[in-house]
């Protein structure tokens, strides 16, 4: 028999489900003390007091376990009533729906379970806690019974209150066994130490109250004390420090703090403290997270950087022991091994809300922007995760979009995450681009020469021939002997004269690859519409054939489909016409070629992309001004000048995005004005000319630096000049080509 039942039930969460909250959720040990620590601030309190106890195990047994942490505020305390319906509640909405604290602070606890990430410290937990009326609460937990119920509601928690005199505040006591105090080795507790040590940015810490109506101003003093008291761990025994970021912060070479607005206005200040006594520069500009189409990105509120690069070479190392680098605790000036560790241990880029990081952004190794993989592409110009310490305030939740993960380790990765990736990025390219220039005038790092300068130098026996003619001169030999010997090294320097011609001429293939390599996405584009009509085409025209003998009015379907073919067929011969000098694998001869069809030819290649973008071109050229030199290296430069700015210009609104050329003769030159109307150069980037150096690139992604250096290497080889000028409305760059006789 059958029968049915019917009734309503509620869910009943399991006894562990408390534990599983609290210790599975908060990924490690120094998690749960972070998340006491910002209990305390949320608290309103000044300061937080974290005092570890060890025991022997004759007093273990008196105290109740062989280790004790006490977690103590001043605060503002919890009644009765608090504990009850909010502390002994799961994931209480309470601080969500608050957001400020009695006295102003944003708050840091929104989900309502950090503090069951005691559970983790120890086998109980007791809680003291005094309001401002003096009531007195206690609360005893042991964590054991909630593993051993079957159901939450099951674990009966007693709770106290009684009057007092002692002073407002919160009291944890967390006491654990054996396994918990052997946990806390010199190592882990470094660990600790080092987790709270970046827990708040160095503009939340030490700093005096300020007498302000602001309630956020009056109350961003916030003071961490850690102590240790006859702790079984030798260099901790009896230890006591006021955690303070290392003084490593105020010691950077190159800095750059500043805010961008939630619409993407960035006002920073940039410094370089290896220049003494410089002064700081402003630097404004606006960044366009629409320009990234591979990425969904949006921005995030108001943002708040602070990024400290360090070079790593010896010297710079030397530089920060001479500048005061010295241990926090024992004062002593650090070890050049010790300040490499250092660096090392504290790099990291960290982001943080309302002055707390969030873990485990700020990590070392945790390179979430990235900056390892850009570096590698380009050493010289990028700084690696390792020579970065920084500081990304983000606002809360509600105003960002920027969500914290429920485990706590790390942010959400949706839109509004890469948009601040971006923005971070955008940020630290303009503090490289800085550091760049500088190390370059002060011939820091390895120097980059041009490759036509290099070959030069390499078979130029010049200045061989005149050491050899002294040096014989000096020994008594005849200008007969001397004529003979500089006779050898001129023949050897006609003949090595052919093997630099064969190694420019290999060189102008490589780069003439390297820039169809750049533009291959253009090809792919065009060749994708024309490929998908002569497919599609083809297999009807093979269907046809086969019905064809049944139906001939299908000879003019497929003469229709033929001619499809030959159209879209043209676009392919054209489109590799235009880009076999840059795939040819040999070296033409200089001839005389038509400068304006060569200018339109590269123009061609970039039709559809130009459309796409909404880009117009205009040429003004002259079909009479004819150049002699090698038309493949014009296509090259040419191409890249484009491909730049279509980059550009697709990363800013406006509605009349263009790209002038204008050629002309000028004595016995013929000039060659490439101009954009997009962003521009800044003029200390031109007047430095890095932006020609081979690693240097401003693009965030894929930019390889090469575009503009192969441009400069390809005109030298054609007797002329590229340089930059510097244009408040774009970007202008000036060609000059000395006429050669034929």
């Amino acid at each position: 028999m059958n029968e049915k039942k019917s009734d309503t039930y509620r869910i009943r969460p399991a006894g562990r489900h408390l534990l599983t909250i609290g210790s599975e959720l908060i990924k490690d040990r120094y998690a749960a003390v972070v998340e006491l620590v910002k209990n305390a601030f949320d608290a309103d309190s000044p300061e937080v007091q974290i005092t570890f106890f060890g025991f022997d195990a004759e007093e273990a047994e008196k105290a109740g376990g062989f280790v004790k942490i006490e977690i103590k505020d001043k605060g503002h305390g919890m009644s009765h009533d608090d504990v009850v319906n909010k502390w002994l509640v799961p994931s209480t909405d309470d601080k969500l729906k608050r957001k400020i604290s009695p006295q102003g602070r944003k708050l840091q606890g929104r989900k309502g379970i950090g503090r069951y990430a005691a559970s983790i410290l120890g086998n109980d937990l007791l809680l003291e806690t005094v309001n401002e009326k003096n009531e007195l609460t206690t609360l005893y937990v042991e964590w054991k019974a909630f593993e051993n119920s079957e159901y939450l509601e099951d674990v009966e928690v007693l709770v106290d209150s009684i009057i007092t005199d002692r002073k407002k505040g919160t009291t944890l006591i967390i006491s654990g066994g054996k396994e918990h105090l052997e946990q806390w080795t010199e190592n882990e507790i470094a660990k600790l130490r080092f987790e709270l040590k970046k827990l708040l940015s160095p503009a939340f810490m030490h700093e005096d109250p300020k007498k302000s109506d602001e309630p956020d101003e009056i109350n961003s003093h916030f003071d961490i004390r850690l102590e240790f008291k006859n702790f079984p761990v030798p260099a901790y025994q009896n230890f006591y420090e006021i955690v303070e970021p290392y003084p490593l912060l105020e010691l950077y070479d190159y800095r750059i703090w500043g805010i961008v607005s939630k619409e993407g206005k960035a006002r920073l200040t940039f410094h370089n403290n290896r220049i003494f006594n410089s002064k700081e520069e402003k630097i404004e500009f606006t960044v366009n997270l629409t320009s990234r189409k591979d990425i969904d990105m949006d921005y995030c509120g108001e943002v708040e950087l602070d990024f400290r690069v360090y070079d790593r070479e010896k010297d710079s190392i030397d530089n920060l022991i001479n500048k005061g680098l010295k241990d926090p605790v024992s004062k002593k000036p650090l070890t050049r091994t010790e300040v490499k560790e250092l660096l090392n241990n504290y790099n990291g880029i960290g982001a943080y809300r309302n002055g707390f990081r969030i873990r485990p952004l700020g990590d070392p190794g945790y390179d979430w922007l990235e900056l390892d993989k850009l570096r590698v592409q380009k050493p010289a110009m990028k700084i690696g995760c390792n020579q970065v310490i920084g500081f990304i305030q983000i606002q809360s939740e509600e105003e960002s979009l920027l969500l914290e993960k429920s485990a706590r380790d790390g942010l959400r990765e949706n839109k509004q995450y890469n948009g601040l990736k971006e923005i971070s990025k955008k940020v630290i390219q303009r503090l490289e681009e800085k550091r760049y220039d500088y190390r370059k005038k002060a011939g820091l790092g390895r120097e980059i020469e041009k490759l036509e300068k290099s070959i030069q130098k390499l078979f130029d026996f010049d200045s061989l021939k005149t050491e050899v003619k002294e040096r014989l001169a000096s020994h008594g030999m005849g200008t007969e002997i001397q004529s003979s010997i500089i006779d050898l090294i001129e023949k050897k320097e006609s003949e090595n004269n052919k093997t630099v011609e064969e190694l420019r001429n290999a060189i102008a293939i490589y780069q003439g690859q390297a820039t169809l390599g750049k533009i291959v996405n253009i090809i792919l584009h065009e060749g994708r519409s024309p490929l998908n009509v002569i497919k599609n085409e083809t297999d009807a025209i093979l269907d046809w054939t086969k019905r064809l003998s049944k139906e001939i009015q299908l000879i003019d379907r497929i003469c229709e489909s033929l001619g499809k073919i030959g159209e879209r067929s043209k676009i392919f011969v054209e489109l590799f016409r235009k880009l076999d000098p840059l795939a040819s694998r040999k070296r033409t001869k200089k001839k005389e070629f038509t400068l304006c069809s060569t200018i339109d030819d590269a123009f061609q290649v970039f039709k559809n992309e130009l459309k796409l973008c909404k880009i117009d071109s205009h040429i003004k050229c002259s079909k009479e001004i004819k150049i002699y030199g090698w038309r493949e290296d014009f296509l090259v430069i040419f191409s890249n000048l484009i491909d730049n700015s279509i980059y550009w210009l697709n990363t800013i609104e406006k509605a009349d995005k263009e790209i002038r050329v204008e050629v002309y003769r000028e004595g016995d030159e013929v000039i060659i004005d490439f101009i954009d109307n997009g962003p521009g150069i800044e003029k200390e980037l031109i007047d430095s000319m890095i932006i020609f150096d081979p690693e240097f690139s401003r693009k965030t992604e894929g930019g390889s630096g090469l575009g503009l250096a192969i441009s400069g290497e390809a005109i030298s080889r054609n007797n002329g000049e590229l340089k930059a000028i510097y244009f408040e409305d774009g970007a202008f760059f000036r060609l000059s080509v000395k006429r050669e006789e034929i």
